[in-house]
This record gives C-alpha cells, structure tokens and sequence, in this order.
C-alpha cells in the first residue's frame, strides 16, 4: 500500500549521508565567509592574511621563538638571590609558600630545603642585567634584550603548560600562535610554509604535533615540520623513477579532481589540499636552497659555532631560522628540549648552556648586523620556572628543582621591544612575584600587537563561539615597548 509521503523516502541512505554531509562541509565553508561574503579561503592562492589585518602599526614583520622545553631555572639563570646563600638548607617558610599545590614528584617531601644557585651572577651591559655565568655570550648583548621576570601561568605540569603558552588553553585543540598568525597575516613567500617548527635536544618530555598544530583553523594554517635526517620535509623528494615534469602532471589531474568534488561539497579542507600540494612542489626547490648552508662564510660558524654544521642541533636550527627570516617565512619556533632538571641540576644545565647560549646570542647578532632585528621579534623562554626549594637530597654539590608556575623569566629582542631593560620583579626567595606580573596572555597580547594585531580582534568562530588566542583575557605590555 503506498502512502502521499513515499516520495519522501525515496532517497537512499547513501544520497542521505551524502547530502548530508555537503551540508556540513557548506556550514564549514559558511563560517570562513567575511561580512561581505567573500570566502577568506581565496588568501590560500595569495599568500594574503584576512581582510583588515594587521590592523595596528606594524612593529614585527616575523617571529622567531627560542622555546626551551623543560622549564629552564630562573634562579640559576637570571633571578639573581644573593640573600639565599645565608638560608642553604633551612625550610622554605610556610609563609612564602603560602600552601601552594605541589606536583606529585615533591608532595611527599617532609620538607623543603632552600637551595640557593651555585652560579655566580654579575651585571652586564650598561642597562646592568644580573645574567648567570652560565651564559656568558647572551652577556654580551644584554643591552639589546628585554628581560621578564614576572611571567605566571596557571598549569604546574610540562603537557598543560606547553600547551597553554603555545594555544592559550591548557586542553589540546585550540590552534597554536602561529597558526593564528598564519591565518590572520598569510604569507610573505609563496614557496615556503608560513610557520616552521623545528625540534632539538632530548629529554623525556615528548613534544606532540599539535603544539605547532591549527586546531580548529583549517589545516593549512599548521606549522611545517622541518627534519633533521633525511628531507628537511617529509615526502619532499620524488620517488624513484617519478620525473618533475611527470609530478607536475600528475598535480594538475589530482587538482582537475579535487576542484571537483570542491564544487560538489563546498568543503575547505580541499581548498586546504589543493594548497598543499602546490606548496609541497614548489618546496621542492624552495627547501633544499634554504638548508643548503655551504655557501655560508667562515664568519658564520666563529659566530653561532661548529655545531652550527650539524643538522638537527639548536645551533643548526637558529641558523636556519636567520636564513627563513631573510626568506620570508612568518614564524619560526625552535623548541629545545632537555630543561627539565629534577635532579642534578648543576651539571645538566650547564650542558644545556652550552648548547643553546652561544647560537641564541649569535642569532640576535645576525638579525642585527644584516638589518633583520629590526622587524624580526625573538622571544625566548620556558613553560615556567622551577622551585627554590629542593627536590631530592640536597648536597654541597648537587640539588634538583621541581616545577614553579608562579615565576618565571622570559627576555624578548628585536623589533618593537624596549632592550636593555628589565620588568618585574620576585620575592628573595624568587618564589612569588611583587611587582608587576606579566601572565602567558599578557605575553601572547604583546606578541600579536607588534606584528599589527589587536588579540581581541582575531577571531574564529567555531561551535557557535569567537574562539581567539588569549580567550577572554590578555593585557598588552606597555612597558617593554619601544
């Protein structure tokens, strides 16, 4: 027996689904849409950012962030505590610690030893920076770096905490710094990725793809991974026996097809793929003459070092960074691992020094002496600091520190950045900060505001809300301006 309303059951669950979901990919497409309509997808093929961005003066036109993963000390590095030698030992007073929550490595201590650094500090440069002896080249340009000593964040575990300082939100799935950056300001150079990030050191805190991720963004917005073994990009070179000129045909059959079924479901994503594997060719000449370092003179490696030679050394990495800079790229993130010192503090972080202190002051050099610094932002810094007090048994030799979000230092150069100076400051246990405080989306305002950005404007609207990169929070620091 039919009915009036068989007709509309007449479609079969496949053409259900199917419609269903170019319903979704048009929904998707929807949300990219700009208030006059026009798709800001259509900045895929030009390079170009979203339509009124930047929308401050331009101080940075690039950034390259130094990150030390670990969460490097403050007191042995920079927050100089002279007072705490006359208290090696003694209990951390309650009334500093004020009953802050401990990870579960210290928990069970039945007390608190304050272990003051065993470095030797001194003033550097006419701003007079107290700077560890651990590292003597960033000594050398203290005047032209801008020191915080007052950041805070509200995570106390490395996975959060790198999390929070590259997304703003210490739950995996928001896009990281620079996929906001790529997605608001596009491009300078159509045959290399927007965002780069490069991975260095070792240590047991893994560093997952997601911290260079675009989360909620379309894919493209994500960093590119450079390798240090094999091609600087995976994928990179062709197969045995596929010419260019025969990859060149086959990506223009495989873009005939993606176009469409573009056409027919409208989804982004292969507006993202079609993008993609444009980039990935024009790469593979683009690349290998970006990390082709022999035409580098002599100077070169007296200046960063003989690890410089080396691929998939902090020092090979900041070189290729400066090269990136002069090339166009956006943002360039190192990340170093290996700063998380429990135990044996003393000699892990010299080791540590030495790898990282010569290569990152030699970077700033470089951006200065060819004109770069000048609007290029290096920032450097951790995830947070660690304790006064130490973990494990102290020894006149040897102690250990666990993780401090209350405090911690971060030191910014280059383009916008007040140098020679220092903000903020810490309590004489270098525990509770007394001036000043600058949180991980004050940072992340200022960083947005000197590459012509206003981080309340930039904005992506994703389940029904205005997703951005400081969230709901976020003060610029004026006073590390220029």
């Amino acid at each position: 027996m039919t009915t009036p309303f068989d007709h509309l059951f007449a479609e079969t669950r496949r053409h259900f689904f199917a419609r269903g979901a170019q319903a979704v990919g048009l929904a998707a497409l929807a949300s990219l849409l700009d208030e006059t309509g026009t798709a800001s997808d259509e900045q895929s093929a030009t390079g170009a950012g979203l339509a009124g961005f930047p929308n401050l003066p331009v101080r940075a036109k690039r950034i390259i962030y130094l990150f030390q993963s670990g969460a490097p000390s403050q007191i042995d590095l920079f927050d100089h505590k002279p007072g705490l030698a006359n208290l090696r030992g003694s209990n951390l007073p309650d009334s500093v610690r004020q009953g802050q929550r401990l990870t579960g490595m210290t928990s069970s201590q039945s007390s608190f030893p304050i272990a003051p650094s065993k470095f030797q500090f001194a003033q550097h440069g006419r701003s007079g920076a107290w700077i560890s002896e651990l590292l003597p080249h960033l000594s050398k340009i203290a005047d032209d770096v801008c020191f915080i000593k007052s950041m805070h964040t509200e995570a106390i575990n490395h996975d959060p905490a790198i999390t929070f300082m590259q997304t703003g939100a210490q739950l995996a799935g928001r896009p990281s710094l620079g996929a906001w950056l790529s997605y608001g300001l596009g491009s300078e150079n159509a045959d290399l990725p927007a965002f780069v990030a490069m991975i260095s050191g070792t240590g047991d805190q893994p560093l997952y793809d997601r911290l260079w991720g675009s989360g909620f963004l379309p894919t493209r917005y994500a960093g590119v991974k450079f390798r240090s073994q094999g091609d600087p990009v995976l994928f990179l070179s062709n197969p045995p026996g596929i010419t260019s000129q025969l990859r060149r045909g086959l990506l223009d059959d495989l873009s005939a097809m993606n176009e469409l079924k573009l056409q027919e479901t409208g989804d982004p994503e292969i507006t993202t793929r079609i993008a993609q594997y444009e980039m990935a060719y024009r790469m593979q000449t683009s690349v290998p003459e970006l990390t082709d370092i022999s035409g580098e003179p002599a100077s070169t490696f007296e200046l960063y070092g003989e690890d410089a030679r080396k691929p998939g050394t902090f020092a090979w990495n900041c070189l290729l960074a400066r090269r990136m800079c002069e090339r166009g790229v956006r943002f360039v993130q190192l990340f170093h691992r290996g700063w998380d010192q429990h135990l044996e503090l003393p000699k892990n972080i010299a080791l540590q020094c030495r790898a990282t202190d010569q290569p990152t002051a030699a970077l700033v050099q470089d951006l200065k002496q060819r004109g770069l610094l000048e609007d290029t932002l290096v920032v450097w810094g951790g995830e947070f600091g660690r304790t006064v007090y130490c973990q494990g048994k102290l020894t006149p030799a040897d102690y250990g520190r666990d993780h401090h979000p209350r405090c911690f230092t971060n030191w910014l150069a280059g383009a916008g950045i007040k140098p020679g100076t220092t903000v903020g400051e810490t309590d004489d246990f270098s525990y509770n900060i007394t001036r000043d405080p600058v949180h991980v989306h004050d940072l992340n305002a200022t960083i947005l505001h000197l590459l012509g950005i206003d981080h309340e404007k930039l904005t992506f609207k994703f389940q029904g809300r205005h997703y951005r990169l400081t969230d709901v929070h976020g003060e610029v620091v004026r006073s590390i301006l220029a």
